[in-house]
């Protein structure tokens, strides 16, 4: 704004200055005979001036101070300008480091926050852990006093527990032990009883040596592997279907390296692919192609000593089929059950019916109106199809993925989409009690439509998702449980 006005009165100021300069210079006026004015201006010289040692008048030299005085007025304004843009930006940049320094200091004190959790956290456990440990060493250094029953050993073996924990594994051994120590307590005739649970580390291979392939005898399910696959389908038609081999074969002809497959997807399912062995089955090869006498339903057939087991399309009628004769043997209806699309698995798929084989023979797994849903499962005599014996669970058939049998024991699938899911149920045919477990389960696949067990190979058959995939199994002994 000064600059502005300064440079607007530098015109007036030289014009003034001219002004006075013109007030020594005189004008004359004369006439001549021709009757003519004539006019004569004169201006002083320079060395007319009051001071003739200078070569400037002084109106030049007035001029020439305003000037100085006006140069020195822009070079003040120029520089109070630059100065408040410097301002400005040392402000802003001022502002910024500012910002950026508490930005720092806010995520220093939350650092600062997050290490002194974590030390508490170290500490807290380091303090258990302590605890832990000088609780063991009391429990080692003091045990309970024992005393004898008339004739029989120093306490009863109570059934072992194992916990699976992925580094190593811990072998628990309860025991039920009468006490005297405690005068406070007095049952009867003054003895009560306490429960010892005596811990001990045991290397992982030892147990290993009694769950898959060593233990060839009946146990309660410990683990489940990670799939292999040995197989994808290469059509829509095998989206889901059967594959298995067989666990007891009967004859020369077919062994128990033969590998079976029925792709379950379409109005008539009736072919029976066979294979020499898995390898001809991975790479595609059938050796033949059977043709069944009646259609089947769904994903629920099972092989059994030579024989194929299956559901009839649109009925509750049970099929026994002969590989070796290739023939009809025997056909029943299953009590009850119900079929297409009543009581099936989650997944859907008319798996009424499921059919299954263990070490105890061949079983039935499906539901009955009467059962309003829950599962039932029975006892199949081989040969006729006859119902030996049946049990009715407390799980509904529609809120579990699959199941199959082990050993006489029903484990049922949580899901059949989840890729880290559950074997969450288990219904013992020797106790007729069912309880909640939790046996990690992998579908990799995401679409589980088949889940049968070997008790020869040990292992579990799936159809996940066009992939035909086996799992191998632990068992755990179980002692007296043992059948």
């Amino acid at each position: 704004m000064w600059l502005q006005v300064g440079l607007l009165c530098l015109p007036f100021l030289f014009l003034s200055s001219l002004s006075q300069a013109t007030d020594r210079a005189s004008l004359h006026r004369s006439s001549d005979p021709a009757i003519r004015c004539h006019y004569t201006f004169t201006v002083t010289r320079p060395e007319d001036s009051s001071c003739p040692e200078s070569g400037l008048t002084p109106e030049t030299d007035a001029i020439l101070s305003r000037l100085t005085l006006l140069e020195a007025l822009v070079s003040r304004v120029m520089a109070g300008a630059e100065g408040a843009t410097g301002t400005g930006v040392r402000a802003n940049s001022e502002e910024g480091l500012q910002e950026a320094y508490s930005q720092v200091t806010r995520e220093r004190n939350q650092l600062q926050q997050d290490k002194e959790h974590l030390n508490r956290q170290i500490q807290e456990l380091q303090r258990r852990l302590a605890e832990l440990s000088q609780e063991a060493e009391s429990l080692r250094q003091t045990p309970c006093q024992q005393t004898h029953t008339t004739g029989g050993p120093e306490h009863e073996r109570r059934p072992s527990v194992y916990l699976y924990i992925p580094t190593f594994l811990y072998y628990t051994d309860f025991s039920y032990i009468l006490s005297l120590t405690d005068p406070a307590h007095h049952f009867g005739n003054g003895d009560y009883q306490e429960m010892k649970a005596e811990v001990t580390e045991v290397p992982a291979s030892h147990l290993i040596s009694e769950g898959n392939h060593n233990f060839t005898g009946c146990g309660e399910l410990l683990s489940v592997g990670d799939p292999v696959l040995h197989r994808k389908a290469d059509s829509i038609t095998g989206k889901y279907g059967v594959w298995l081999q067989d666990p007891e074969p009967q004859g020369a002809y077919y062994t128990n390296k033969t590998v079976w497959r029925i792709d379950a997807v379409g109005k008539d399912v009736r072919q029976l692919f066979v294979y020499e062995d898995m390898d001809q089955f991975s790479r595609g090869f059938p050796r033949k192609v059977l043709a069944l006498p009646e259609p089947m339903e769904s994903t629920g057939a099972t092989i059994y000593r030579d024989s194929l087991y299956y559901q009839r399309k649109l009925s509750r009628t049970l099929i026994h089929y002969s590989l070796t004769s290739e023939s009809l043997v025997s056909h029943l209806d299953l009590p009850s059950a119900s079929f297409h699309g009543q009581y099936p698995y989650s997944w859907g798929g008319y798996t009424d019916i499921d059919l299954a084989v263990d070490e105890q023979g061949l079983w039935a797994i499906y539901s009955t109106s009467k059962a309003k849903g829950a599962i039932v499962i029975s006892q199949l005599d081989p040969e006729s199809l006859v119902v030996k014996k049946s049990w009715e669970t407390k799980i509904r058939k529609n809120t579990v993925a699959n199941a199959f049998m082990v050993c006489g024991r029903l484990y049922t699938l949580a899901s059949y989409t989840a890729p880290n899911t559950t074997i969450n149920y288990v219904f013992d045919t020797a106790t007729s009690v069912g309880l909640a477990v939790s046996v990690p389960f992998k579908n990799k696949y995401r679409y589980n439509s088949m889940l049968d067990y070997n008790h020869a190979q040990k292992k579990l058959y799936a159809w996940d998702n066009f992939h035909m995939v086996t799992y191998d199994v632990r068992l755990r002994r179980v002692g007296h449980g043992n059948r």
